[in-house]
């Protein structure tokens, strides 16, 4: 049951019953009040006129007779006086309501020698009329005195009243049911209406759903006790999301450095299986390339093994240095000497390809902490990859400092990198570039130092429309330069 119909029902509903008993108990005693006063006043009339009319009877004389007659209607209301013998026969009377008693009525009044009174209705006109015996000075009855009174102007008068508050109880208590009902709609149903509807948006999803607070001071304090708690909420799902995702995070990290130790491991036992063929074989092609017989064709083949040989030396000390322990040894740097000395790198690739290089970096309010030679590493492979890319002709590199981060973004106009592509990048030996032309560990190393820094580095697509890296590293070594795998 809804709370307003159970107010109404208990609260309101026995309140105006108690009321309406009260005034009809009011009313009816009032009309009891008044009728009685009205009886009273006609039997002293009827025993004040008696006593003179039961000596007029005496004397049998008309005229004292009708002298008391008379005197009876100085009275207020008095409308009709009679004189009745035993028998009850007329004997001489004024006014209205003659009728108002049968003979038979009148003599067993004057057998039973008591006044009787009762209401009578004549002629559409409301009575109260007596009927007094008149009693001779021997105590003999002589005759019966018949008094009315109008009381049509009382009984309207009550019973008009009695309409009348009962009206005004009924139009009362309507108003104030309609009030009591606009009251409960406008200051509890419907602040309660609109906390439930945003505490149903928030059941359905829409979290950042907020109660407005306003209307009486309980609302306004429940609104904001709501909003509190959704906030509380709101940043207890922000924490716990935040540290899911560094938990998810943290899992990659470490599945990551799992695979890079096996990967270390298997490289430290291949470069000891292989290093000592492939010193043999790179000493033979030297040899063989000093003989003064061989012709130019011939010198170019042993030429083109041995940069093989030292290709595959390259790629054995790359692995083990991906699966090796790392000790970060940081000093202050300025990010943009590291950009310029990587920039002069590859500064050949750039020109090569034609592609323009541009630089927009904040304002540093601090040193960067960091290992010089393995940044340097990390934005050469970076910008060498953006070198090689297809279809690019220009790079775009900029930095941004908050919350004691380096965020710095690098990004190229060309082709891009497939979304299917896009979780693999960092992974050792996986590249897109044509047999011969990459191993697949440079992207693989930049996320191993930028790793060991304490930082993250993430690729999305770049407004310039080809592929873009995002590195974040902390300015601060919070870590005491710790260490990664």
């Amino acid at each position: 049951m809804r709370l307003r119909n159970l107010i109404l029902l208990t609260i309101i509903a026995p309140l105006f019953l108690a009321l309406l008993t009260f005034s009809l108990v009011a009313i009816k005693s009032l009309e009891d009040n008044v009728r009685n006063r009205l009886e009273r006043e006609v039997q002293v009339i009827t025993n004040v006129i008696g006593t003179t009319l039961s000596q007029a009877l005496t004397r049998d004389a008309t005229e004292p007779l009708e002298e008391s007659l008379y005197s009876a209607f100085s009275f207020h209301r008095i409308y009709g006086a009679y004189v009745f013998d035993a028998s009850g026969r007329e004997i001489y009377g004024l006014g209205l309501g003659q009728a108002l008693f049968s003979p038979e009525t009148i003599r067993e009044v004057a057998e039973e020698g008591k006044m009787r009174a009762a209401y009578r209705e004549h002629e559409g006109w409301h009575y109260y009329s007596a009927l007094k015996p008149l009693l001779s000075a021997t105590g003999e009855i002589q005759g019966v005195l018949q008094v009315n009174r109008l009381n049509t102007g009382i009984e309207n008068y009550t019973g008009f009243l009695s309409q009348l508050a009962l009206l005004a109880f009924v139009i009362g208590a309507a108003g104030i049911v309609f009030g009591i009902w606009w009251g409960f709609r406008r200051h509890i149903e419907r602040p309660l209406e609109r906390l439930l509807a945003v505490m149903q948006r928030v059941e359905a999803g829409d979290r950042g759903q907020r109660a407005e607070a306003k209307g009486p001071q309980e609302y306004e304090r429940l609104a904001v006790a709501l909003n509190g708690m959704l906030d509380a909420m709101a940043e207890k799902d922000a924490d716990i999301e935040a540290r899911r995702r560094k938990e998810i995070e943290l899992e990659k990290r470490l599945r990551k450095s799992k695979k890079l130790a096996e990967l270390g491991v298997l490289a430290a036992g291949v470069a000891h299986e292989i290093g000592a063929p492939l010193t043999v074989i790179n000493g033979q092609a030297q040899r063989l390339a000093r003989r003064e017989t061989l012709d130019e064709a011939d010198r170019a083949k042993l030429g083109r093994i041995r940069s093989e040989v030292e290709r595959i030396v390259e790629i054995v000390r790359q692995l083990m240095e991906l699966g090796r322990r790392h000790n970060v040894e940081k000093e202050p740097l300025e990010l943009s000497d590291l950009l310029a000395t990587a920039r002069e790198l590859v500064e050949e690739d750039l020109e090569q390809n034609a592609i323009r290089l541009e630089l927009d970096l904040a304002p540093s309010s601090s040193p960067l902490l960091a290992n010089g030679q393995q940044l340097i590493q990390v934005l050469t492979n970076l910008l060498r990859n953006a070198a090689q890319a297809e279809g690019v002709s220009r790079v775009r590199i900029h930095s941004r400092e908050q919350g004691g981060w380096l965020t710095l973004w690098l990004e190229d106009d060309g082709t891009g990198i497939a979304d299917q592509d896009k979780p693999k990048v960092f992974d050792p030996f996986f590249t897109t570039k044509p047999v011969g032309q990459g191993s697949g560990l440079g992207l693989s190393m930049v996320h191993r130092i930028i790793n060991d820094h304490g930082g993250t580095v993430g690729v999305f697509d770049s407004e310039l429309g080809g592929a873009g890296f995002e590195i974040g590293l902390p300015l601060n070594d919070n870590d005491g330069g710790g260490t990664a795998t």
